[in-house]
């Protein structure tokens, strides 16, 4: 498979004025060609609308709020999408987004409150949103990890529509993104208010590594030294044998898409588990059935979960030691979600999602 041209043979000498072998020198040279890798990838997004990451067989479904929640559930799984436009025709404009977590995060409030799961078949996408107890607690959003309380200026998707203009650049859609806490974008045809796409960091960086191109070395540094991820203690983690509902929770409290599963004595990576994964649902006959899946272990839904590599959730890891030049081919073969960081005897030291990638840029 073919790999991004993001660099070039050509070296990086010693910059005029500074001492060859100087470690002065040398600190100062690594931050100007720091700088000048984050502006190579910033002019990028700056030149490049968002067209530029619309598939050409793409599609995009939305939903009327008055449809059954559990019908949507199925409309996204069947058309293999992590999240819809909702339409409020009421209103006849949009008025937020639904995602695949927001049913499993539904399916854990029936469960914490002992609510008949047997009535969510009637309720409407509307009626759920409108639930103040649903909504104040598995639905209320929490900033993602790294995020500052005075930087985070959050959108809460499920009663707000924000949106970006196809003509605009990926960088203020990537601005977006990230300023606004949020992992899905829609793209607006200004003309006629329609839908084009859903924009994800995932989709920024596949336009990156597929379109970028720089003769000059300026990512050779390693993620690790670049800062770009998360690592050490701040790393959460799950264990097998914990039950899907408390794994559920522990991410919703983190602000986490994804969490790493390690062998609780070697502390060896076992695999990873991600938020949006409806492994237990497909499993299930019925709502009720859903509901008590959710006190499944992960061992048993780890077993049971695709492993094609080519999943974006799937398992991929790194080390520290790994550039981000590598980190760049790595993706562009494989498209992943996230890299799970690693030592050399496979425990985990740290997380670099595609989120980290991009955030590093701006």
């Amino acid at each position: 498979m073919s790999q991004p041209q993001l660099t070039s043979s050509i070296g990086i000498g010693a910059f005029p004025g500074q001492a060859a072998g100087s470690a002065t020198g040398m600190l100062g040279e690594r931050e100007v060609v720091r700088n000048t890798g984050k502006q190579a990838i910033v002019s990028f997004l700056e030149s490049q609308t968002c067209y530029a990451v619309l598939r050409n067989s793409g599609k995009v479904v939305v939903f009327d709020t008055r449809i059954p929640i559990q019908l949507a559930f199925y409309a996204l799984v069947e058309h293999d999408m992590q999240a819809a436009p909702l339409w409020d025709p009421k209103l006849c404009q949009f008025v937020g987004i639904l995602t695949v977590t927001d049913f499993i995060d539904v399916l854990r409030y029936y469960r914490e409150t002992g609510a008949d799961v047997l009535t969510l078949a009637s309720r409407s996408i509307a009626d759920i949103l409108a639930d103040e107890g649903i909504v104040s607690t598995v639905l209320k959003k929490t900033p993602p990890r790294g995020y500052a309380s005075s930087e985070c200026t959050g959108v809460d998707q499920h009663s707000n529509f924000l949106s970006v203009d196809a003509d605009a650049n990926l960088d203020r859609a990537v601005h977006l993104l990230h300023d606004r806490t949020i992992d899905y974008l829609p793209v607006m045809l200004p003309s006629d208010m329609r839908v084009l796409a859903t924009i994800t960091y995932t989709c920024v960086l596949e336009n990156l590594v597929s379109n970028f191109r720089e003769q000059r070395r300026l990512f050779d540094d390693t993620i690790y030294d670049l800062g770009i991820g998360t690592y050490g203690e701040d790393v959460v983690v799950a264990y097998p044998h914990q039950k899907l509902h408390e794994v559920l929770n522990t991410l919703h409290l983190h602000g986490l898409s994804a969490v790493p599963v390690i062998d609780e004595d070697t502390k060896k990576i076992k695999g990873v588990y991600s938020r949006s994964d409806i492994t237990f649902l497909t499993k299930a006959s019925d709502a009720e059935d859903a509901v008590s899946n959710l006190n499944l272990t992960l061992d048993v839904l780890m077993a049971q979960q695709r492993t094609d590599v080519t999943t974006p959730d799937a398992l991929h890891t790194c080390s520290t030691r790994h550039t981000l030049q590598y980190v760049f081919e790595y993706f562009a073969q494989w498209k992943f979600n996230r890299l799970i960081c690693v030592d050399d005897e496979e425990r985990v030291v740290g997380v670099v999602s595609a989120r980290d990638l991009v955030a590093y840029f701006l």
